[in-house]
């Protein structure tokens, strides 16, 4: 189903009927993606005296529980709200879904004990276009990264001048396919964090950043039309589901 989308005075045409999943499924596995020292999540059925919320077990329905931590067990999308003291809800920062967005591939530079995605990169990558949203997936990119056990990796993280320059290009949603835009170990300067929602200085509400995504190597670098789908979650974070369309040329 193709259809004509009018986004910040531009016109471009998407086809709904193929949609591009970055986001990574929850599950009740070791397969399932973990990061921040925690266990795998659970999904079990209730059980209360006799009754197991379960059919193959002689209930009606199956009615399970979840317990999972949005920002060690998958995709999620967080609001600046993660690192403040008072409390801010990714619920009321992010207002709208729809958004024009660029893929870029980053390989990380070696800086000793660290691999670092420069803003030199960036800059490259983009090439002089200015997105609402910018996805940036890590090279190499390799299928285990949608079930990797993360902890104690120090994974590849995003330099201070890089999520600065995002921020003053104008750019206000930031996707990666890694657990943090920050390095694993870091003292809490959290210093890429702050520097895309310029914090502490003047908070940017309505940015987000998304993490833990995977983009899959058929999707090539360039321009899209991103879905960022999130659950109700009254918290600084959400799981999420963020969905790409690709741009029709006509």
């Amino acid at each position: 189903m193709k259809t004509v989308i009018k986004s910040h005075d531009k016109t471009i045409n998407i086809d709904l009927s193929k949609p591009l999943d970055i986001s990574i499924p929850l599950c009740a596995s070791k397969e399932n993606p973990l990061a921040w020292y925690q266990n795998e999540p659970t999904i079990e059925p209730v059980k209360m005296g006799d009754w197991t919320g379960k059919v193959s077990e002689g209930a009606s329905v199956n009615f399970n529980n979840v317990f999972f931590n949005p920002h060690a067990h998958g995709t999620h999308t967080e609001c600046f709200g993660h690192i403040s003291q008072e409390f801010h809800s990714v619920n009321e920062a992010l207002k709208t879904f729809f958004f024009l967005a660029e893929v870029i591939s980053v390989k990380p530079q070696k800086d000793g004990e660290d691999e670092i995605i420069s803003e030199e990169s960036i800059v490259k990558a983009l090439n002089g276009k200015t997105p609402e949203a910018v996805i940036i997936r890590t090279l190499p990119n390799i299928p285990e990264k949608k079930s990797k056990h993360w902890s104690d990796t120090n994974w590849p993280f995003l330099h201070e001048k890089g999520a600065l320059f995002l921020r003053e290009i104008g750019v206000k949603h930031l996707l990666i396919d890694l657990p943090s835009v920050d390095k694993e170990r870091d003292e809490g300067k959290l210093l890429a964090h702050k520097a895309f929602w310029n914090f502490p200085q003047s908070p940017r509400v309505d940015s987000t950043i998304t993490e833990l995504i995977y983009v899959p190597n058929f999707i090539e670098d360039g321009s899209y039309f991103l879905n960022l789908q999130i659950a109700s979650f009254h918290n600084d974070a959400s799981p999420s589901k963020p969905v790409l369309y690709k741009i029709i040329e006509v």
